[in-house]
């Protein structure tokens, strides 16, 4: 399955005993385990490294309460994609759709889990890296409000995005999985559900068919209103939160890719490069916009529970040209925006498992109600569990 990195499989013992007894998980290779260097999915990164000297905390914590580390797997180069694919250590399967993507960045994780070789599997996610591959591989994924889990021994990529999360076949194990990495929820969710109105519009889902179940899906689950979050501006959105991310990623990693020249893939090559064009007097505009933007969000947030499709479209195949992925990566970017522009909790949930295509609707909840939104999506969808 390709899910885990080349040559033998990590193995670390638990630490400690309690909600996490036995069960195995995968780490993502973009979060310290001790001993190991951190490869962040770029063999030049993993070159120019030492292993990490302490476990990230998120490690610590699991291992703590259990839990076993049972591998480090692939991640998309530096965390910087969506699809699934890395140039260097090869592709991660998709286990139930194996014609498509398995999603990424972090893909290893999710085909770990969704194939069965560990219970649960640590990711990171920045502008969707779990939330998307949660849904290409069927599976419950979670983004927590940021800062809720430390970010320490953690690559740092787009450090004002970057969030841990992780990923479960089960929602009873995904809130496991909470009850040891995230404190008590301090804010509950509001008791009402809407639709994201720009979501479910026609860019949003391709297929028809789609479209029209996850609204039904919506629907039943008590989201009958729907509320517009762009106010019909998706693009300036869009390029808000890339100049903010590329800006944050030229901090964290510009130097080191102008000292070492590192190696990367032909679809993630161009991506870094845009770093060397960016315009600081743009970015301090967007700096001025996103604290309008994350404010109106966290206002709607406060009174309404966003419901949404996971991703813009079920499946990228395998095959797919180097435009559909672009256009994929461009979609889902900007309504993953949503909870990254104000750091909220987001909880996706694998709803239908088709022969040819799942589907998965994500619930968008208030900063710290993050214990609280896995429970609400758990009674929303109990059949799931």
């Amino acid at each position: 399955m390709n899910a885990f990195m080349p040559g033998p499989r990590l193995h670390v013992a638990a630490t400690g005993s309690g909600l996490l007894d036995g069960l195995r998980f995968g780490v993502k290779d973009l979060i310290d385990v001790e001993g190991v260097v951190t490869g962040g999915g770029n063999p030049d990164w993993l070159a120019t490294h030492q292993p990490a000297s302490r476990h990230a905390p998120s490690v610590s914590a699991l291992l703590a309460a259990g839990a076993s580390v049972d591998g480090k797997t692939i991640t998309d180069e530096l965390a910087y994609s969506l699809e699934g694919v890395n140039h260097h250590y090869g592709t991660p399967l998709n286990p139930r759709w194996p014609h498509a993507l398995p999603g990424g960045s972090s893909s290893g994780s999710a085909s770990a889990v969704a194939s069965g070789a560990v219970d649960f599997a640590l990711g990171t996610d920045t502008g969707g890296s779990v939330r998307v591959p949660a849904a290409f591989c069927g599976l419950w994924g979670f983004r927590p409000t940021h800062d809720a889990i430390s970010a320490d021994g953690v690559l740092p990529f787009a450090p004002c995005f970057d969030t841990v999360g992780w990923f479960a076949r089960t929602g009873e194990m995904l809130a496991r999985v909470a009850n040891v990495l995230l404190a008590d929820s301090y804010a509950d969710t509001p008791k009402a559900l809407a639709r994201c109105t720009e979501a479910f519009g026609a860019r949003a889902v391709n297929e028809p068919d789609d479209a029209g179940a996850l609204r039904t899906m919506s629907m039943d689950a008590g989201a009958a209103d729907a509320i517009s979050v762009f106010d019909g501006d998706e693009a300036g959105w869009l390029r808000c939160y890339q100049l903010l991310q590329d800006d944050a990623i030229r901090a964290s990693l510009g130097a080191w890719i102008g000292e070492t020249g590192p190696r990367f893939g032909p679809a993630i090559a161009p991506r870094f490069a845009r770093l060397q064009t960016l315009d600081d007097d743009e970015v301090a505009q967007a700096k001025a916009l996103y604290a309008t933007l994350a404010r109106n969000i966290e206002l709607l947030v406060k009174t309404t529970v966003i419901l949404q499709p996971t991703t813009p479209l079920a499946l990228i195949g395998k095959g797919a040209s180097p435009e559909s992925i672009n256009a994929f990566y461009r979609d889902a970017l900007t309504m993953n925006a949503i909870a990254a522009f104000a750091g909220l909790p987001q909880v996706t949930v694998p709803l239908a498992d088709g022969l040819d295509r799942p589907l998965a609707l994500s619930l968008i909840g208030p900063r710290g109600s993050d214990r609280a939104l896995i429970a609400l999506a758990r009674s929303l969808f109990p059949t799931l569990q």
